[in-house]
């Protein structure tokens, strides 16, 4: 099964070889008007900081909690200026009503979100925004490339069964997050983005894969060279924008 601690084993490489998220992604959270000089966000899962880089130059103050220890010494090293927590979300301890904003970058899928999100809630101010995004490898809405054919090739191969649910669904993934009250659905944003990559950057990039052997990064790699040493790749991004909810009266 995937491990939720795979990122740590290759910290040295997370960071460079997964891509931003888009301009377009944090346009959209700009307009929200939580990115505000002086307010507070805790940014979970916080890995390499992608999340936490850009919340820190929009002059916010930033908490970044990452389980990994190897990975949280460098957000110590690339953010001084933000609080890194070293503790999984489900675990962690900050005072109620402490934030503005929380945001879980490609890592919810990896918490219990009966565990969290009541965590979350309290540490919110009333009305405060809970934003969960994630990077989508392989827009499924994306004509496929020769590259994705033969991805999708090695996936089929597979003997272990595939993981439970569907973390790159943004319709499960709003359900998952509104389903206890606790917070409420305001919108919803998907953004889609190609870029391209040669062989080197496609095998450290898979590497990163949690649900990805050392043989089929290989695979995966080998199909670049075959396929003339660089492919496009068609990616999607998606937002979820949730806003606290007060407990109803017991």
């Amino acid at each position: 099964m995937p491990d939720g601690m795979h990122f740590e084993g290759h910290a040295e490489v997370y960071g460079e070889a997964r891509p931003p998220y888009p301009v377009e992604l944090w346009n959209t959270v700009r307009d929200l008007g939580v990115l505000e000089p002086g307010c507070s966000a805790v940014d979970l899962g916080a890995g390499t900081g992608q999340a936490t880089g850009p919340l820190l130059a929009a002059g916010m103050r930033v908490t970044a909690v990452e389980p990994g220890p190897r990975l949280a010494a460098r957000m110590r090293t690339a953010y001084p200026a933000a609080t890194v927590i070293q503790e999984r979300a489900e675990t962690v301890r900050v005072p109620d009503r402490s934030f503005d904003l929380a945001v879980a970058a490609t890592s919810i899928h990896w918490m219990d979100l009966d565990l969290v999100l009541p965590r979350v809630h309290r540490w919110l101010r009333p009305s405060g925004l809970l934003l969960v995004w994630r990077n989508v490898f392989g827009d499924p809405a994306a004509t496929l490339t020769p590259f994705r054919q033969r991805i999708a090739q090695i996936v089929a191969e597979r003997d272990a069964p595939p993981r439970p649910g569907n973390a790159e669904d943004l319709a499960e993934a709003a359900l998952a997050l509104t389903r206890a009250g606790l917070f409420s659905l305001e919108s919803t944003h998907t953004y889609r983005w190609s870029m391209e990559l040669d062989q080197r950057q496609v095998h450290r990039l898979f590497t990163t894969f949690s649900d990805w052997s050392p043989e089929e990064v290989e695979r995966a790699a080998a199909a670049v060279a075959d396929l003339g040493g660089r492919v496009v790749e068609n990616y999607a991004s998606w937002l979820i924008v949730t806003r606290r909810q007060e407990r109803p009266a017991q």
